[in-house]
């Protein structure tokens, strides 16, 4: 019977283990859910091993630990290597940012996440499958008299982003080959400092080979924007994925010290940051926060302050 159950546990532990060490070998798109997932994974596979050797003590065991520990500790050193330094607390921010994916048929909760938007103090928001915001367009206007998507520049609401400030040269184009207008390219001048805002959302990685296709049209609009940057939206994965390594290696982007988990809503803290804001020097961020309720979305929204370098 012991034996049974220790070789049940190492089957199990096995096919986790191999499957998300395949990243080394290949981004195959369908295993980029799993990819995201490396930490959790192999702290799975690390408890796996342990009740395995607490009921039969075996070299196999071992092994299988050893190979846990070393993807978790992995995919820890993965998500370490875009951090920025951190910013002084009594540094002043030059603006706030708002991203949130508030779900596209969240319609009953439009007025309540419309209350919050209005009472955030953000400086720019930039919402996704924004529909059911739609109708308090006008109400959202008096703070954020400047807005783009949802009726401008394109006829669907999928992305909305509002400002305090004039958008500068605002535009929108596609990404990818599945969906149309979801990247929005805009400048806003803070105080004589212009900083670029892209607001882009991604499709599912497992969706065939589009969402890499995404990422590289990304590589190819970033290249494009001088100075401050800040990329913002819902990347449908994390930043373990091998096409965002790539897009943060080869842009030169950078991230907050700890990524707030967004998705699954259920799992809160224990969840993966899908939702990012990503910075390119001399922009940095000066903090990042999740906004804890979820207004009915299957998505925790961001806010995030940010400041510029000399």
């Amino acid at each position: 019977m012991r034996d049974t159950i220790f070789c049940v546990f190492s089957v199990l532990t096995t096919l986790v283990l191999a499957t998300i060490s395949l990243r080394y070998i290949t981004d195959f798109y369908l295993l980029s859910f799993f990819y995201s997932f490396q930490v959790h994974l192999a702290a799975a596979g690390a408890v796996a091993s342990v009740a395995a050797l607490l009921v039969k003590r075996h070299w196999y065991g071992l092994l299988t630990l050893a190979i846990s520990v070393l993807l978790a500790v992995h995919g820890i050193v993965m998500m370490r290597e875009f951090v920025e330094p951190s910013v002084e607390e009594s540094r002043p921010a030059l603006f706030r940012l708002m991203s949130f994916n508030i779900e596209n048929d969240n319609f009953a909760n439009g007025p309540d996440i419309a209350d919050m938007v209005i009472a955030s103090g953000a400086d720019v928001v930039n919402i996704l499958e924004a529909e059911p915001l739609l109708s308090e367009l006008p109400r959202l206007l008096k703070t954020y008299p400047y807005y783009i998507g949802c009726g401008v520049g394109m006829e669907q609401c999928d992305t909305l982003v509002l400002s305090k400030r004039p958008l500068i040269e605002p535009r929108i184009r596609n990404l990818g080959l599945l969906w149309r207008n979801r990247l929005t390219i805009s400048t806003i001048d803070f105080d004589g400092q212009k900083v670029n805002f892209l607001a882009a959302h991604l499709t599912k990685p497992y969706y065939d080979e589009f969402h890499g296709l995404e990422v590289w049209d990304l590589a190819e609009v970033i290249p494009t924007l001088s100075g401050p940057l800040v990329l913002a939206g819902d990347f449908n994965t994390s930043i373990l994925a091998p096409d965002v390594q790539y897009l943060m290696r080869t842009q030169g982007l950078g991230t907050a010290s700890l990524e707030p988990a967004t998705w699954p809503i259920r799992a809160g803290a224990f969840g993966i940051p899908i939702d990012h804001i990503f910075t390119r020097a001399p922009l940095r961020l000066k903090s990042v926060r999740r906004i804890e309720n979820g207004f009915g979305s299957n998505h925790f929204g961001l806010m995030a302050e940010f400041v510029v370098d000399p």
